[in-house]
């Protein structure tokens, strides 16, 4: 059993990541930051997130301002070596700790009681079930975010891409190999402890997602087979 303190820090440190990373697309900027190999600007982020400059500010400011992020102005260099316009603010990673103990921890089990629950409703198939509950919750995430500008195969894998970014996967879409690449699931060793069920939530969620984008797609997740692999989730082009 914890301490009282320790159990008041803990909702603290809750409260502070909710706040600041509570938002899918803030958390999807929040993991490119931390991936870029230098310090972005707020353009940059608005260009790859498709948003408009004053929101993509608004979330990198608001990281910012919880300690996430730091901050430094830096002047733009023209062709002749010469300092030119006004200089530009530039968002690189802090050195404060996402992570929160014990949380993880109590999210996967979380995760295992509900596989558990399941089964003792005499489901028989609960990756069928599994996949079921993914694909209407992908549904549901599509709307949220709305449709990308532009149609098509490439647009629907970025977006899906994006989308599972902002739920706390890692995921780099791979558009001319037809996958996603997941290098970190938010379900933890939930996965590793019943493959079957949470890739099936996986796929249903990334078929969901598809869905909604006018792509009729039947994936198919390939778990992970050593600690530093990726996930990797087929998309076939559109069926029929």
């Amino acid at each position: 059993m914890t301490s009282p303190k320790l159990d008041e820090q803990l909702d603290r440190d809750i409260g502070d990541l909710t706040a600041a990373l509570g938002d899918p697309t803030r958390r999807a900027i929040y993991i490119a930051v931390r991936q870029a190999p230098i310090a972005v600007t707020t353009s940059s982020i608005a260009e790859v997130f498709d948003l408009h400059p004053n929101v993509a500010r608004h979330h990198l400011d608001r990281l910012a301002n919880e300690g996430y992020l730091e901050v430094s102005q830096r002047q733009a260099v023209g062709s002749e070596g010469r300092s030119v316009g006004r200089p530009a603010k530039h968002y690189a990673p802090s050195s404060k700790e996402v992570e929160i103990h014990f949380a993880p921890r109590r999210y996967e089990l979380l995760v295992e009681l509900l596989i558990k629950v399941i089964g003792e409703l005499g489901s028989d198939d609960l990756s069928a079930v599994a996949e079921k509950v993914g694909r209407q919750f992908g549904m549901e995430i599509a709307i949220e975010i709305g449709q990308p500008d532009e149609e098509g195969y490439p647009e629907a894998v970025s977006a899906v891409a994006k989308a599972m970014t902002g739920l706390g996967f890692s995921v780099d879409p791979d558009v001319e190999g037809h996958r996603l690449l997941t290098s970190h699931c938010p379900f933890g060793n939930a996965g590793n402890n019943h493959p079957e069920v949470v890739c099936s939530l996986d796929r249903g969620i990334v078929a969901g997602l598809m869905a909604s984008l006018a792509q009729d797609v039947d994936p198919v997740v390939f778990p992970a087979q050593s600690l530093n692999a990726n996930c990797v989730t087929e998309i076939p082009l559109t069926i029929g």
